[in-house]
């Protein structure tokens, strides 16, 4: 693989990345404090020559200000999204033209919704909603929302553990995708399980239902030096395939009972930190420094 040019938004640290296609890249960085700066915000870089191409800003009351962005995705129709936390509590998801790079909207953060920290996005064309998960361990509790940015904005669905029965309250939800289908989510949490929330009932009626696969990790967890970054399991959903990384391993499930049907394990770099699917590859990186394994996907089993 060739390596390409590093982009970089005033040298600020970086939250999320995300390729807008082929030829443009987007990166959200949070905001320095104390510079006195407007640095950090989202922008679009060339992905061939990392130019700069556009800086989306936020307008609140006609007046631009800073914010620190979370996490990135975009619809069909060019628009760009971006959890964004303000300096003075204007929390919620912005949203540009990818285009011109001009804000196109707000969604301002409601009570007991917790957007402006949502570190998960996620278009869903089926229903032309959004999205947007804040879970353990960046709040206590964990709440995902479906948005629905048309004529009257409003939360089209939404869940939350808070008030989990007791039995399960010790399980925190830490990543959560919308399965290619529309109509259901996947969660995970720290045990390795999975578990899936119907998005038809109101208000996550019936709650997450869970499906033990401790005994699917061949390896138990190892300890990392102290100090070293704690990587949190990931899930994506591709070519109606089921990936989940726990660890340093990636198992891959497949069919409508979400069946294993293959286990994912390269380079003894520690665990697997965050994962991506592009064309027919699929990329991980370690906690390792300057580690990435690539593997070439295969097409689904026949179940």
């Amino acid at each position: 693989m060739e390596e390409r040019r590093a982009v970089h938004l005033d040298h600020a640290p970086v939250n999320d990345a995300a390729y807008l296609d082929e030829a443009t890249l987007l990166v959200a960085a949070r905001e320095r404090p104390g510079t006195g700066r407007r640095d950090g915000g989202v922008a679009a870089f060339s992905a061939l020559t990392g130019d700069l191409r556009h800086r989306f800003r936020v307008a609140h009351d006609r007046h631009v200000r800073s914010y620190t962005p979370g996490a990135l995705a975009f619809d069909s129709r060019c628009k760009v999204f971006a959890s964004c936390k303000g300096r003075f509590n204007e929390y919620g998801i912005g949203v540009w033209d990818c285009t011109t790079g001009e804000q196109a909207d707000f969604f301002y953060e409601p009570p007991g919704c917790a957007l402006g920290d949502a570190d998960k996005l996620q278009w869903l064309d089926g229903t032309s909603t959004l999205m947007a998960a804040t879970m353990f361990p960046r709040t206590d509790s964990s709440f995902i929302s479906l948005l629905d940015f048309r004529d009257k904005k409003n939360v089209a669905w939404s869940w939350s553990d808070v008030g989990t029965p007791a039995s399960l309250e010790d399980k925190h939800v830490l990543h959560a995708i919308a399965m290619e289908d529309g109509r259901s989510l996947c969660v995970i949490n720290q045990y390795d399980d999975l578990g899936f929330l119907d998005v038809r009932s109101s208000g996550g009626a019936g709650g997450v239902r869970w499906r033990s696969r401790s005994k699917l990790a061949a390896r138990k967890k190892k300890a990392g030096p102290r100090g070293e970054e704690t990587c949190y399991p990931k899930l994506a959903a591709h070519g109606g395939q089921l990936f989940a990384s726990t660890n340093d391993t990636i198992s891959v499930f497949s069919g409508p009972d979400h069946v294993l049907t293959s286990t994912l394990r390269g380079s003894d770099a520690g665990a697997i930190c965050d994962f991506s699917i592009g064309g027919d590859r699929l990329f991980a990186l370690h906690n390792e420094e300057n580690v990435v394994d690539v593997w070439e996907t295969s097409p689904p089993p026949i179940i």
